[in-house]
């Protein structure tokens, strides 16, 4: 029987959301050398939850796991396909085409971090710059096409997926949902955020 069952602990969600802040924040502070700190603040936050989000794939939660997202290129282009005939299987956790994204957003992330630090030395090939401003191009691309792929599946399968983001829940079966949201984490990681922000910045 189908309800209402746990799928994306509160460290995924904290990191989902606090990562679109940061690189959003990021971007909007990078042009100015009054917003400098700020964007370096926010690089630093974002470095460190990606560098979370890489440990918490081995040792999360069922649906936080990369084991649990890993599709080869048949499975993805197959979905795809059915995806578009209105046909698609339904995933509780990541779907092949969502998990495209997660990839994508965690490597250029990575980039972004590594090159940011790298920017802050002093006589810096000309190059890290260059691929720092690549990945962050590459990076709202691919947030463009995750936003419509969150929206049409949300659409074709009947269910708010930026919800269940928030809220950690979406529809199925009782035996498919994990069993501990760990929030004790998540506030964990809410101080820490908060804390260097303070602290870097004051």
């Amino acid at each position: 029987m189908s309800q209402k069952i746990l799928v994306w602990d509160a460290p995924t969600r904290v990191f989902h959301w606090v990562q679109a802040l940061c690189f959003l924040g990021a971007y909007l502070t990078s042009d100015s050398e009054k917003t400098r700190d700020i964007h370096v603040a926010l690089g630093y936050i974002l470095f460190g939850l990606i560098v979370f989000r890489l440990l918490w794939g081995f040792i999360g939660t069922r649906y936080a796991k990369f084991s649990s997202f890993v599709y080869g290129p048949s499975k993805i282009i197959s979905y795809l396909v059915a995806l578009f005939k209105d046909k698609a299987e339904h995933y509780v956790g990541h779907n092949p085409v969502g998990s495209v994204a997660i990839w994508l957003l965690l490597s250029g992330g990575l980039t972004l971090g590594v090159t940011g630090v790298m920017l802050l030395q002093d006589d810096v090939a000309d190059i890290v710059e260059d691929i720092h401003g690549y990945a962050t191009n590459a990076m709202l691309a691919v947030i463009a096409v995750h936003l419509l792929g969150v929206f049409m599946s949300s659409f074709l399968h009947k269910e708010n997926l930026v919800r269940a983001m928030i809220t950690g829940f979406k529809p199925g079966e009782a035996s498919l949902g994990i069993k501990c949201a760990y929030n004790w984490l998540a506030a964990v990681m809410l101080l820490i955020v908060v804390g260097f922000g303070v602290y870097y910045l004051k």
